[in-house]
């Protein structure tokens, strides 16, 4: 909402922005679970693809950028890196591919960023000490980057400071409120449920910016 019908530096944007900076590391957190849990490593990507070039008209009716792919084709990436994690044996290599993979996440939303959420989320494992240690580093990371190369003034701090409140209730929920365990009730419902609200309300948000708000 911010992004579709805001201008960018009013309070309002930053205070729904800040909140938006929840969904990125839980997308991440998740693509590592459901990395260990799905039956079929070569359907999961291929769905993600799927969804991803799904996704790439309603992300750039929205947020006006056709020449950055949507966040979907992001996890692609961050799948692709798990990927590399378990098949490729020679650590030279795997770092390669690893950093390439990463690299080209910079022609995607949030990029860099999630393939580094991802990287640790995979280190942490179960382990909830090193969860807590990753979503620590992530939010860390994301307020130290978050004015490079520019004067960090007083309000940059602040500003930067509120960046990370998303992400920490991120690892609130995760470490506090997920059990580990899939839902018993409506699974099928629940994943073709979130894969597909990612286009729609990107469609839907753009729709009615150009249709109704700010009518041509």
């Amino acid at each position: 909402i911010a992004n579709v019908f805001l201008p960018h530096g009013t309070i309002l944007y930053e205070i729904l922005v800040d909140i938006g900076y929840f969904t990125a590391p839980t997308m991440c957190y998740f693509l590592v679970e459901g990395y260990q849990y799905t039956r079929s490593k070569r359907n999961y990507g291929l769905r993600l693809l799927g969804v991803a070039l799904l996704s790439q008209f309603p992300f750039a009716l929205a947020i006006a950028s056709p020449y950055t792919l949507n966040m979907i084709f992001t996890l692609l990436l961050c799948f692709l890196i798990l990927v590399v994690d378990e098949k490729v044996s020679y650590k030279s290599l795997r770092i390669l591919l690893k950093g390439m993979l990463t690299l080209i996440s910079i022609i995607a939303d949030w990029p860099i960023f999630a393939p580094v959420f991802t990287m640790l989320f995979h280190w942490a494992g179960k382990d909830r000490r090193r969860i807590a240690v990753a979503y620590g580093t992530v939010g860390f990371f994301f307020f130290a980057t978050y004015r490079i190369g520019g004067l960090f003034t007083l309000t940059d701090f602040l500003l930067a400071a509120a960046s990370t409140l998303g992400i920490a209730v991120s690892g609130i929920v995760i470490l506090y409120f997920y059990n580990g365990k899939r839902i018993e009730k409506g699974r099928d419902f629940s994943k073709w449920f979130f894969y597909l609200f990612y286009p729609a309300h990107l469609l839907a948000l753009g729709l009615i910016r150009d249709f109704l708000v700010f009518p041509v």
